[in-house]
C-alpha cells in the first residue's frame, strides 16, 4: 500500500515538473516578445527574476524525485530570490519601512538557516535524529538504573 501511495506520489510531482517546465517556456516566450521595443526594463527584470524563481522550483522537484525529500537549501535559495525579486520589482522607495525592516529580518533568518543548514544532518542517507535521540535517552535511562541497582 505504500509503494502504491509513493508512485501516486511520484507521479503527480512529475505532473507538476511538466507542468512548471511548459509554464517556464511559455514565460520565456513572453519574456522575448517584451523585449521588443519599446524596452520596459522593470518588466524584463521581473520575468528573467521569474523564470530563475521557475528553474530552482523545478530543480527542488528534480532533487525530490532522485532523493524522496526536500532540499532546504534550495527551498531557502528560492525563498531568497522570490524576496529579492519582490524588492526589485516594486523599488526599494516604495516599500512603507515597517515593512522593509521585516523583510531584512526574515532574509537574515533566511540567510542563517542556509548557513547552519550544512551541520543539520540529513535523514535521508541513514541517519535518523530521531532515532539517535531516543537512543540517547535509553542509555541515560539505563545507567540510571544500574547506579541505583548497585549499592
Amino acid at each position: 500500500m505504500i509503494r502504491l501511495l509513493e508512485t501516486i506520489q511520484d507521479f503527480i510531482v512529475i505532473c507538476l515538473c511538466v507542468g512548471l517546465f511548459s509554464f517556464m517556456l511559455l514565460k520565456l516566450w513572453e519574456m522575448v516578445l517584451s523585449l521588443l521595443p519599446p524596452l520596459q526594463f522593470q518588466l524584463v527584470t521581473s520575468d528573467i527574476l521569474f523564470l530563475l524563481i521557475l528553474v530552482e522550483l523545478f530543480r527542488l522537484l528534480i532533487i525530490y524525485l532522485q532523493e524522496h525529500r526536500v532540499s532546504i537549501g534550495v527551498a531557502v535559495e528560492v525563498s531568497i530570490v522570490s524576496i529579492l525579486r519582490e524588492i526589485i520589482v516594486r523599488g526599494v522607495l516604495e516599500i512603507p519601512w515597517v515593512q522593509g525592516l521585516v523583510t531584512c529580518v526574515f532574509l537574515l533568518v533566511l540567510g542563517v538557516l542556509l548557513v547552519i543548514r550544512v551541520w543539520i544532518p540529513p535523514t535521508f542517507d541513514g541517519i535518523d535524529p530521531e532515532q539517535f535521540i531516543s537512543e540517547w535517552h535509553r542509555s541515560r535511562l539505563n545507567k540510571r538504573l544500574d547506579k541505583k541497582s548497585t549499592p
